[in-house]
């Protein structure tokens, strides 16, 4: 299971967002772009053990596990590098959705969500979804971009 953390950001929640979102593999795929992957959306690097092994190469779940949580430790300290000091002033739901849209394109492309950052410092959630919306990112993966839009304007 996922390690419990003091912040406000519900580990357990964004993996079963990004389950849904990313999928969850057992074994080493292709992604769209032609990578291999596996587990939640993690690209096979060359510091993982299964560098170099086949496609369609199985997958323990301890290890789908193991990677994710090294990934969403790296999308939680990207947020924290890019929001600084609002991160740990936004919601947890708000902090859950740019988890969720890290982990899906990390920091240099979200940094170049401009209006929609301000509008986060600000805590304009509704305004923000709305910026959100007025992107490449979402004409992309607008269903997953809708979902994610629709919870920060309901964040109260």
């Amino acid at each position: 299971m996922i390690r419990p953390h003091n912040s406000e950001l519900n580990r357990e929640a964004v993996f079963e967002q990004l389950k849904v979102d990313e999928g969850v593999e057992y074994e080493i795929y292709k992604d769209h772009l032609g990578y291999l992957t596996f587990g939640v959306g993690h690209l096979v690097t060359p510091t993982d053990p299964e560098h170099g092994q086949d496609e369609g190469t199985s997958i323990s779940e301890e290890r789908v596990w193991e990677a994710f949580e090294t990934d969403l430790d790296v999308s939680i300290n990207e947020c924290k590098r890019l929001y600084q000091s609002d991160w740990d002033n936004f919601p947890g739901e708000i902090q859950e959705i740019l988890c969720n849209m890290m982990f899906n394109m990390g920091r240099p492309r979200l940094s170049q969500f401009k209006k929609m950052n301000q509008a986060l410092a600000m805590g304009q959630w509704q305004v923000a979804a709305h910026e959100g919306r007025d992107s490449r990112w979402y004409n992309q993966v607008t269903n997953r971009a809708e979902r994610l839009m629709v919870r920060m304007e309901s964040v109260g």
